[in-house]
């Protein structure tokens, strides 16, 4: 399968869907750790859901968990 080169997008609820997750590919990012620069992967991570079902705040926790576990999987185990 090809990636596709997009970064983000708004992921779409079709009924009865109450929360749909997009994943943007995986590219190659400098950051700087204490001033240093620092080679790394980054992706955009879109969170799409339905208020009527879920509040933004635990939505936001949601996204956030997902977040810790890419960047840490060992928590996994």
């Amino acid at each position: 399968m090809a990636t596709l080169p997009i970064d983000g997008f708004t992921p779409v609820l079709n009924t009865p869907q109450t929360a749909i997750l997009g994943v943007g590919r995986v590219r190659d990012v400098v950051r700087f750790d204490g001033g240093q620069a620092v080679r790394g992967q980054a992706s955009t991570l879109s969170l799409t859901f339905d208020h009527r079902v879920v509040d933004g705040a635990p939505a936001g926790r949601f996204l956030a968990r997902v977040v810790e576990l890419l960047e840490r999987p060992y928590l996994l185990m």
